[in-house]
């Protein structure tokens, strides 16, 4: 009889120490992105601090993730406020700016050539938005929020089973995305101080025994913004931050860390997203295990073919999209097992796992699509990597 991952005489941590994140070695495993869209329970419990009632609602989500079929969960990002500038909350060293409105250059120039569409639907992307500046020091002082919000997932896995369990925090290039510096001498400094605060973040992860992901969507989102300067531009900046998180990384195995680059979750047309040939590289450096990027919504879905010629390094994971937060229409699963098919000719069944293109919310009021919607994407999604492992192992 296989032994549960899970035993009654060994708690999480002992279990997963020392331990590879899981791989798609006898069917296709399935997970996601991270931010699952948050009961008003989940909010209130979040904003009055209340432990007890993120554990009980920490729970929830992770056994409804199981129940769905989903192998590798977390905790919905139930403990923080959006999926970057949560961290701003435990950084010292910004300051908020209410009154000054920064620039969404993160949507390149869709948020000129769509300009009207912006005004109606997304204002944030016409006018701006307040935000930070950095004035002083930049040191870590989110010991307490993050030690609670790893209580609350242990504390959800105690009742139940899942195939392993990853645990998300932002990327130095996705920190302060609408902030500027006013403390450092250069940027350099900026970004390596931002780098080094989160660091302890990472590591308080990797203790607690969960798979680290790494979400950078800014590092992808800024690329049709400075290329209208000049493509050097762009690659300066952002070698400049990989490296940075290379060096927050620094000693933590590879195989326990996910990195994920996206476009971001808002729902805009997307036409400025930088092509997967122009980043793959850049994403390729960053000292991890497995990556996660879109694949399933329209305008990223054909790139799936830059793996027939593009090789995935030896021995890493690739955590494709294969369901998107873009549509409220639920994926069919024989087209779900189809787009995993594909990937696993180009890759090889046992380097991919199935993912989702992004996370379903943002912000802990962000609702990409009804929960309904998202759990029913979750159920056809685990119908779709059951109907592709037939196929691929027969």
């Amino acid at each position: 009889m296989p032994r549960l991952l899970f035993s009654p005489k060994r708690t999480f941590v002992q279990e997963t120490q020392g331990r590879t994140m899981k791989r798609s070695e006898n069917r296709i495993l399935t997970t996601h992105v991270g931010s699952l869209v948050r009961s008003k329970t989940a909010i209130e419990a979040v904003r009055n601090r209340d432990q007890k009632k993120l554990e009980a609602e920490v729970t929830d989500i992770v056994a409804r993730q199981v129940k769905a079929g989903i192998d590798i969960v977390n905790d919905g990002e139930y403990g923080k406020s959006g999926w970057a500038n949560y961290i701003l909350e435990r950084l010292s060293g910004f300051e908020f700016r209410p009154n000054k409105m920064y620039e969404a250059v993160w949507l390149g120039r869709d948020r000129i050539r769509f300009n009207e569409f912006m005004k109606e639907q997304f204002p944030r992307g016409a006018a701006g938005s307040p935000g930070h500046a950095c004035v002083g020091p930049i040191k870590y002082t989110g010991q307490d929020a993050i030690r609670g919000n790893i209580a609350a997932l242990k504390a959800a896995l105690e009742k139940s089973k899942p195939e392993d369990v990853f645990f998300t925090a932002v990327a130095p290039a996705s920190v302060g995305y609408d902030a500027e510096n006013e403390y450092y001498k250069n940027e350099e400094d900026y970004v390596f101080a931002i780098a080094d605060a989160l660091r302890e973040e990472y590591l308080e992860i990797i203790k607690a025994g969960f798979v680290l992901q790494v979400d950078d969507a800014v590092l992808a989102n800024m690329f049709d913004h400075l290329t209208q300067e000049s493509p050097k531009r762009y690659y300066d900046w952002a070698e400049l931050r990989v490296a940075a998180l290379n060096k927050a990384l620094e000693g933590i195995p590879e195989d326990r860390i996910r990195y994920h680059i996206c476009f971001g979750s808002w729902h805009v047309p997307h036409v400025a997203d930088a092509q997967l040939s122009d980043i793959v590289d850049l994403m390729l450096k960053v000292k991890a295990g497995a990556y996660s990027i879109e694949a399933a919504n329209v305008r990223h879905e054909h790139e799936w073919k830059l793996w027939k010629t593009k090789k995935l390094p030896a021995g890493k994971i690739l955590i494709p999209g294969i369901i998107t937060h873009h549509t409220t229409t639920v994926e069919h699963p024989e087209l779900i097992a189809e787009r995993i098919v594909n990937f696993a000719g180009a890759i090889g069944k046992e380097n991919l796992i199935a993912g989702t293109d992004c996370g379903f919310a943002q912000g802990e009021t962000t609702q990409r699509v009804h929960p309904q919607v998202m759990w029913a994407k979750f159920e056809s999604l685990a119908e779709g990597a059951r109907i592709a492992s037939k196929q691929l192992w027969g």
